[in-house]
């Protein structure tokens, strides 16, 4: 029931994203930089969540994108912008730690 409602909502992700990972998406990291700077999958970008729309221009709209935060929720609103911005291949990974 608690993944339904996680999924529901948009906090977890609803596909295999580490498998998405492996064959090459990218993850968002939507942290501030000092959070960021604690620990982050290998590999990701750093766009915290109050920059990204200025900074959609830096991601291709035709890539897969895994948005990942420190609980969810702002992977969440971030997934929700970049859709709003056309990118059509966005997953909510949840927390930075599930994706390693």
């Amino acid at each position: 029931m608690f993944e339904f409602i996680k999924n529901l909502l948009g906090i977890g992700p609803s596909v295999d994203v580490k498998a998405l990972i492996q064959a090459g998406a990218k993850v968002i990291d939507v942290r501030t930089p000092s959070e960021y700077k604690q620990g982050h999958v290998k590999g990701s970008i750093n766009l915290p969540l109050q920059t990204l729309s200025s900074n959609v221009s830096k991601l291709k709209k035709e890539d897969v994108i895994i948005t990942c935060c420190a609980s969810g929720m702002r992977s969440s609103a971030a997934k929700r912008l970049l859709k709003s911005h056309g990118f059509q291949q966005v997953h909510n990974g949840g927390t930075w730690m599930s994706l390693q």
